[in-house]
């Protein structure tokens, strides 16, 4: 599990896999030019390469060979391990009202000893 939190500790893999929950299965080539196009984020092929290996390690990318092309795919079963551990309840509890405060002249005396 604690390679799914270093994964997402960075930006720029963060990005990649919107990018790629937006559209999955995409060549090095096309997640290069989405990050380019649309996040102007101008890393190096071989630094989008780096941070996809880390993706995979993690298991939040998986990827398959479609001739000499490599195409990544999206997996968030790791996700979900996490929020196993840590559920959060259905309904989560309404948050507590203020108490009511009344006018100074509204309040009840204090009793006369």
């Amino acid at each position: 599990m604690g390679d799914v939190f270093k994964a997402l500790a960075d930006p720029t893999r963060r990005t990649i896999l919107d990018e790629l929950a937006e559209h999955d299965g995409q060549s090095l080539f096309e997640i290069c030019s989405r990050l380019t196009m649309r996040h102007q984020n101008t890393s190096t092929r071989q630094a989008v390469s780096q941070h996809l290996a880390v993706l995979e390690e993690a298991g939040l990318v998986r990827s398959h060979r479609e001739g000499r092309t490599k195409i990544h795919h999206l997996d968030t079963s790791p996700l979900r391990s996490i929020v196993e551990r840590w559920p959060l309840p259905a309904h989560p509890p309404a948050p507590e009202p203020p108490p009511e405060t009344r006018p100074e002249e509204e309040q009840p005396c204090p009793a006369s000893p």
